[in-house]
């Protein structure tokens, strides 16, 4: 599955929409997306949206669209 992870780039600041970014990720679950994130870097998830295919298609004729691995 592909987890589309909203976030803060540092846990130390206040949350600020200005600052909101996001990453692509292939998980089991949003659980296991979770701690991949929270294992391998210093981000202050906001959500975790699960891609279904239509999003997933959407989402991939960006060019900013990468998924990310750890």
């Amino acid at each position: 599955m592909t987890f589309k992870i909203y976030f803060q780039p540092d846990k130390t600041m206040t949350p600020r929409r200005e600052n909101t970014q996001s990453i692509y990720v292939e998980a089991e679950s949003e659980a296991a997306a979770r701690q991949l994130v929270e294992t391998n870097t210093e981000y202050n998830i906001e959500y975790i949206e699960l891609l279904n295919d239509k999003a997933l298609e959407y989402e991939k004729q960006s060019p900013a669209f990468k998924l990310t691995t750890f």
